[in-house]
């Protein structure tokens, strides 16, 4: 294997390389930390595709591993699907610096395998790449996005032929066709002429809009009445400089919301997310702007969609009058429940909504209490697309599913969560709570009066570079191997290792656990609490969720301060090691 020093040096001398990242190069000569950062490993294809900095180097986002990544598909392909020349690859792309260039060097790459290319012309939502792979039967599809990572990421996500993310079995198969490929300098491509030339790339515009507007319009619980209807209530909504500015007011207007709000600063699909801190409408302030358009217009509702649409923020009003941001375990408890009240009982009988082992137990409550049985998931909605897949055999079928980060799938028309779809949910449940006299807030309160306060929260730590790998996985191991007893005074009753793929009682009894293999431990606590921990796949991150049910708001609240301190102190103890 090159050292990193070798593989700088070919880049170096490399006389077609890209200008721009020569020049980069240039300066990073000058910082021995930053360059043995760029070179010291190539960028991780993980479960789903690749994420990381864009830049010059092995493990930077930039055209040559771009190129290297889409060889490497392409050869999958070939050996692993049929008819894979004719059928294509669909690919879309993001607002992000360099989204559009990498969608066209994925195309040429492919043009180069003689594999046609389906590009849509312009950025467009995550959802929507994954029901074009469905709609146009193409063996995959891929998406040029870094969702609500910083401005200075990118990503490439790579999608098998249901339109779902690529299962970890995919994976482990696309990624050793990868490592085959030995150097990614000379990867061959097609200039973009060849490809138009020999017919080997398809530019889409608005045909797969149209179909996914069709499919969308099919997931509303209303009445074709009821959906004629004008409806005034004020919605306000933000893109966040996104894929979303089009597609989630069309869809609105269908189910004839007429007082609809865009922010307009925030509807420019701007790279450097001008507006916000971050581009994630977990974090609140990315709803500020939104707030203030509210409170302008008296809206009933905020929105707001990450950059590539597959995540939803919601905003309503508490009984101060202020704006309060629902968390996705609130909202998708919420979304479930009036999906669920809506339906007819005789077509739940096999009915699975499906959710991460990260998620809220609310969930599974609301799923009880109509007849609904809850599957379990590991974190990461490919494995919701997974599952439902799964149901094309077993006859069940799939009622909802999501996930704690904000994703939520309504249909399985697309595989993938989708922040369209949830926001028309959204808006339509708001609707029809309002007409009973209640906001989202008031029927969220009744959930917990029903079934018990179940609060959540995670914390994350960010630990950059070669040190903060090691420091992760040092805290892993601790927490894996080491005794662990209680937290906040409540007693472990279950230790759930993921990786290990066990399940421990706390009288010694071990089980398997029917899932598979994850770097993740999860601690089952006694009173319904419970505590998990889990690098992140795409950040340079170590997650901490927290979940509690309680007696009341207080209560949870109190379990909750207390779980989150005694985990503090176990983190930073390992990170000060």
């Amino acid at each position: 294997m090159m050292s990193w020093e070798r593989t700088f040096e070919k880049w170096d001398s490399y006389q077609n390389l890209e200008p721009n990242l020569k020049q980069e190069l240039k300066q990073l000569k000058a910082d021995p930390v930053a360059l043995e950062d760029a070179f010291y490993k190539e960028l991780t294809f993980g479960t789903g595709g690749m994420r990381g900095v864009l830049g010059a180097g092995t493990n930077r986002m930039n055209v040559y591993t771009i190129r290297k990544a889409v060889s490497g598909l392409a050869n999958y392909l070939l050996e692993h699907t049929v008819n894979v020349k004719d059928r294509g690859v669909v690919i879309a792309y993001d607002s992000r610096h360099m989204s559009k260039e990498f969608a066209l060097e994925t195309a040429k790459v492919l043009g180069a395998y003689g594999i046609t290319a389906y590009v849509f012309s312009s950025l467009r939502p995550t959802p929507l790449l994954s029901f074009a792979v469905r709609y146009l039967g193409t063996v995959s599809g891929v998406m040029i996005t870094a969702s609500h990572n910083p401005p200075e990421y990118n990503g490439f996500k790579v999608y098998n032929e249901d339109g779902g993310q690529i299962t970890p079995s995919q994976a482990s198969e696309i990624i050793t066709y990868i490592n085959q490929v030995e150097d990614e300098l000379s990867v061959p491509y097609l200039e973009q002429d060849e490809l138009e030339e020999q017919e080997l790339i398809n530019w889409i515009k608005d045909e797969i809009d149209n179909a996914y507007l069709d499919k969308l319009q099919g997931i509303s619980k209303w009445s074709a009445d009821e959906m004629a209807k004008e409806k005034t209530m004020p919605i306000v909504f933000t893109p966040l400089h996104g894929t979303a500015s089009q597609l989630v007011p069309k869809g609105l207007k269908q189910l004839n919301f007429t007082n609809v709000h865009v922010v307009k600063e925030q509807a420019i699909a701007d790279p450097e997310f001008s507006t916000v801190a971050s581009p994630n409408p977990e974090e609140h302030q990315a709803f500020t702007m939104a707030i203030e358009q509210g409170k302008q217009t008296n809206a009933t509702i905020l929105l707001a969609t990450d950059p590539d649409a597959d995540r939803l923020g919601v905003a309503v009003k508490n009984s101060a009058g202020d704006y309060q941001v629902l968390t996705g375990n609130q909202l998708g408890a919420l979304m479930l429940d009036y999906l669920l009240a809506h339906s007819d009982k005789a077509l739940l009988r096999t009915g699975r909504m499906i959710k991460t082992v990260v998620t809220s137990e609310l969930g599974k409550a609301v799923a009880d209490y109509y007849g609904i049985k809850t599957l379990n998931t590991l974190t990461g909605f490919k494995f919701i697309g997974e599952k439902i897949r799964e149901f094309d055999s077993t006859g069940e079928s799939f009622v909802f599913g999501y996930e704690e980060s904000y994703g939520y799938l309504i249909s399985s028309f697309a595989r993938d969560k989708d922040a369209v779809q949830a926001s028309m949910i959204a808006c339509e449940m708001a609707y029809y709570w309002q007409q009973q006299g209640k906001t989202l807030l008031d029927a969220l309160y009744e959930l917990f009066a029903r079934h018990g306060y179940y609060f959540e929260n995670m914390q994350s730590i960010t630990l950059k570079g070669k040190q903060g790998s090691e420091k992760i996985r040092l805290i892993m191991d601790y927490v894996r191997n080491e005794p662990l007893q209680k937290f906040g005074g409540l007693e472990v009753e279950q230790t759930e290792d993921y990786l290990a793929g066990t399940r421990k009682f706390k009288d010694g009894q071990v089980e398997n656990i029917e899932l598979p293999k994850e770097n993740m431990v999860k601690y089952i606590l006694e009173r319904d609490c419970w505590i998990c921990l889990r690098p992140s796949g795409t950040e340079p991150k170590i997650k901490c969720y927290f979940g509690v049910r309680g007696t009341s708001e207080a209560d949870s609240k109190d379990k909750l301060a207390t779980l989150q301190a005694s985990m503090d102190k176990i983190l930073q103890a390992t990170i000060e090691v």
